[in-house]
């Protein structure tokens, strides 16, 4: 968004303008996006659109937000989020552009792929010209986990790329676009200076604003795929609601101590594992004190979190048991299906079915979306 304002200001003056972006999007001063394109357009700025947990950033997981009128713009905003969640055509009405700014983890499962997909979808049918300005997501060098399967696809699952695809939002956005030949309608404004070795831990990359209320930090972001499965195993929790979200697994049944020693035997690439204690705040722990493990990222061109999440589920089910991992009260099958967009990870941790066995057909899967990724990498 820097570099759009100050070396490509051509493209936003005289034309009618609507931004994608939320709160997590700010700019070098540490301004939101939204605020330093409004200083620079002005009253060209005519709408604002917001994903999953608004244009504010402060909705929780899952909750509907509802369209509004910016209190101090006078301009609507319009939720991704709530009765819709692709822009309807009215919406884009009237404008010229629209620029997509969203701090992304590229994740298939974080709900801003799908809303990008949805814009770039509309902004197609409607003529409408879509800029995306580029941001660096955590894990940029890794693709891993599942390809989806048609029966799941889903708002968790939109497209057909593994649950983590290695791409920021500028690339992910030209791949979708030679996958739906949307001809010339996207412009995608690069980082400058930024390389794929770069981490998103490194201290030296300005103000760390949370994209979703559940990544509290940098880490979290790493770490949130290899845990993100206690969404729909509600015996394991994962921090939520602490600052140690994403971050954690704990329950009142776990050994941290021992736990953490049978997990150091497999010595998993990227990360280690450390014991902790914190108070859950979400049901059905909440206000529990409990064992837990934290997981360190130590290599991010390594640490392949789906890998990961698989180790750990398979290892807490080997350890405590199938019923306290599988059969808890309020376990969602299908929501873990979702998930890894494919019904078979679940059975084949179930059946026991090595964990190597299960990484390989996954890398014999997504063979030919790596090569159609390596084709729209800009860095």
């Amino acid at each position: 968004m820097d570099i759009l304002l100050e070396r490509h200001l051509r493209l936003v003056r005289r034309r009618r303008i609507g931004l994608l972006s939320h709160q997590a999007a700010l700019v070098r001063s540490g301004a939101s996006s939204a605020q330093a394109l409004y200083k620079a357009a002005g009253s060209n700025l005519m709408a604002l659109f917001g994903p999953e947990h608004g244009f504010s950033g402060a909705a929780a997981a899952g909750q509907k937000t509802w369209s509004s009128i910016h209190p101090d713009w006078n301009i609507p905003i319009h939720s991704l989020y709530g009765e819709r969640r692709k822009p309807a055509a009215e919406m884009l009405e009237g404008l010229d552009l629209v620029i997509c700014d969203l701090q992304d983890l590229g994740v298939r499962c974080y709900t801003y792929l799908a809303t990008m997909a949805n814009m770039l979808e509309a902004c197609r049918e409607a003529g409408v010209e879509l800029v995306l300005t580029d941001r660096p997501v955590p894990l940029p060098n890794i693709v891993d986990g599942a390809m989806p399967q048609p029966s799941l696809m889903s708002f968790v699952a939109p497209c057909n790329l593994p649950m983590v695809y290695g791409m920021t939002p500028g690339e992910t956005a030209l791949w979708l676009n030679r996958a739906g030949d949307q001809g010339g309608l996207l412009r995608v404004i690069s980082m400058h200076d930024w390389k794929r070795s770069s981490s998103v831990v490194r201290g030296d990359q300005g103000e760390f604003m949370p994209p979703s209320p559940g990544i509290k930090s940098r880490e979290s972001a790493l770490t949130y795929a290899a845990t993100v499965f206690s969404e729909a195993l509600p015996g394991i929790d994962c921090g939520r609601g602490t600052n140690l979200a994403f971050r954690v697994i704990g329950a009142p049944w776990l050994e941290a101590e021992k736990f953490c020693r049978d997990l150091d035997r497999f010595k998993f690439k990227g990360a280690a594992f450390h014991p902790c204690r914190y108070i859950a705040a979400v049901a059905p722990y909440e206000g529990r004190e409990l064992d837990a493990i934290r997981i360190s990222v130590t290599n991010p061109a390594q640490f392949k979190p789906v890998e990961c999440s698989l180790l750990l589920l398979r290892e807490l089910t080997r350890c405590y048991g199938y019923g306290r991992v599988w059969k808890h009260k309020g376990v969602r099958l299908r929501w873990f299906d979702k998930l890894y967009g494919d019904p078979q990870v679940r059975k084949q941790l179930i059946d026991d079915v090595p964990l190597t066995s299960i990484y390989k057909g996954w890398q014999t899967d997504s063979k030919a979306f790596v090569e159609a990724r390596e084709r729209v990498l800009l860095y």
